[in-house]
């Protein structure tokens, strides 16, 4: 007794052709692959730097030390 496929083969194979035919890279093909892919890790980092440049100046003009 087989299980009966998520998708129609016909529809997986349109969704194929449609994605091997696009000249992007792999990774940012899909709908939402830029948001993964480009903003989240940009965001991260934008957002660690600032948090290592605040602590840096706090260090040289004394700011929020504890007693």
């Amino acid at each position: 007794m087989s299980e009966a496929p998520f998708r129609p083969r016909e529809k997986l194979i349109e969704y194929q052709k449609y994605f091997q035919g696009i000249q992007k890279h792999t990774y940012l093909k899909g709908r939402y692959d830029k948001i993964t892919s480009v903003a989240i890790p940009a965001a991260l980092a934008a957002s660690s730097l600032f948090l290592i440049g605040r602590g840096i100046y706090n260090m040289s003009h004394g700011i929020g030390k504890k007693e």
